[in-house]
């Protein structure tokens, strides 16, 4: 009998070892959350539930299952009835409203009422504080930026109406640089939708700043977002929209749009397009040497191209060529960079399982799951999940069961 491996897989993540310790601790969940002690499941129902017909349980069990396991019946599993709507499903939209506005706040206010002088000393002043900025995500992680960074490119935006001349185009431009980061935090933090806008809004100051450099650079952030969708296809359009003129960009821009055209080789399942790009993007790296206050991840990030080959293998299912690399990169990625290191040992993990060695995606997801509670980065546990699927083939052995415990506190309701 074919099994229902969704709720199969929730169970083993909030610790029910049996059907028995499921049906037990479900009911006392659903007689505490209901106030009802007649609330009751059985082993055989729960049997049921995880067979090859689980059918679908009362509203009110939907309601216990829910609170219990993070997730609604047509996520675990169970065969949706027609007409059935969650019991939240009305204050969906209103939840979404206030979460645009918010995102959009920032982006879209009303234009100046009068004007003002800017200084032309202001243009340095946001990029010394935008490298800053950059420095502090590595340490602290999008939640706690996204409302700094996201007030000062409110101000850009008052003070680039005012501005005249050479002053409001270097107020675009850095004002571009901004967004971009926003977008970059938003997307870390697992909101896409607003990573999105924000690369939108990226790619509009970019325009108005007429910097060609700015104009590919925003172009690759929007196919960040679009990897992240598994579009590879969007990828390679944007980035070679990118390089569509490129003897006039930097050297910078072309490293990051060649790269990021790798990653969308990777999802269509283009090896030899992945080794091509990520190869020519690296006789390009020694010459970076703009003095560019955005982009610097292909300077600052420690073996950043192996960085993006070994995720493109991984994606690809070249498990122990994945693994190799990770293993060079983890060795001079600096304990410093916590969130990236979570990030890189997670994807290390998986690849190790796609190379059929359980034991040591175990050993490393305890450390990675560490610095996913601590973190909270939505990356680091898209990456965890990834592990979860690579990990199937174990699930009901020992070390299959060990992992259910060791993420639930990071996949809970992912």
């Amino acid at each position: 009998m074919s099994r229902n491996d969704a709720l199969r897989a929730s169970r083993l993540r909030r610790g029910w070892r049996t059907v028995e310790q499921a049906a037990a601790g479900l009911t006392a969940h659903g007689q505490q959350l209901l106030d009802d002690v007649h609330f009751t499941v059985s082993p055989r129902t729960w049997r049921r539930w995880e067979g090859e017909r689980p059918g679908w349980p009362p509203e009110e069990t939907a309601i216990v299952l829910h609170d219990a396991l993070g997730r609604w019946p047509e996520d675990l599993g169970f065969t949706t009835p027609p007409g059935w709507i969650r019991p939240e499903h009305h204050e969906e939209a209103e939840v979404k409203r206030r979460a645009f506005v918010s995102v959009t706040a920032a982006a879209l206010v009303p234009g100046p009422t009068s004007t003002q002088h800017v200084d032309p000393a202001l243009i340095d002043y946001f990029q010394q504080q935008l490298e800053g900025h950059y420095r502090a995500d590595m340490f602290l992680g999008p939640h706690d930026l996204i409302g700094t960074v996201s007030a000062q490119y409110q101000l850009i935006d008052k003070l680039i109406r005012s501005a005249k001349g050479e002053v409001r185009r270097g107020l675009l431009r850095v004002g571009a640089a901004y967004a971009a980061l926003v977008g970059w935090l938003y997307q870390d933090a697992g909101d896409l939708e607003a990573a999105s806008f924000w690369r939108g809004v990226t790619q509009e100051i970019a325009m108005r700043s007429r910097d060609a450099h700015l104009i590919g650079y925003s172009l690759v952030n929007q196919a960040q977002v679009r990897t992240d969708l598994g579009d590879g296809w969007a990828v390679i359009d944007l980035c070679e929209a990118a390089l569509d003129d490129a003897d006039r960009l930097a050297p910078k821009v072309r490293v990051m749009s060649l790269q990021q055209q790798a990653h969308g080789a990777s999802l269509i399942g283009d090896r030899t397009a992945v080794d091509q790009l990520i190869d020519t993007a690296d006789g390009l790296l020694g010459r970076v040497d703009d003095d560019l206050p955005w982009g610097n991840a292909c300077r600052r990030t420690p073996g950043y191209l192996e960085v993006q080959r070994a995720t493109c293998y991984g994606r690809l299912g070249l498990g122990a060529e994945a693994g190799a690399l990770w293993s060079q990169v983890l060795d001079i990625v600096p304990s410093t960079a916590r969130r990236d290191r979570g990030v890189y040992m997670a994807r290390h993990a998986t690849a190790a399982a796609a190379a059929r060695e359980p034991e040591q995606a175990l050993e490393i997801a305890r450390a990675v799951a560490e610095i996913a509670v601590e973190t909270r980065s939505a990356r680091m546990r898209r990456e965890l999940v990834t592990l979860e699927r690579a990990m199937r083939p174990w699930q009901d052995a020992p070390v299959g069961r060990d992992l259910a415990e060791v993420l639930a506190p990071v996949t809970e309701g992912s």
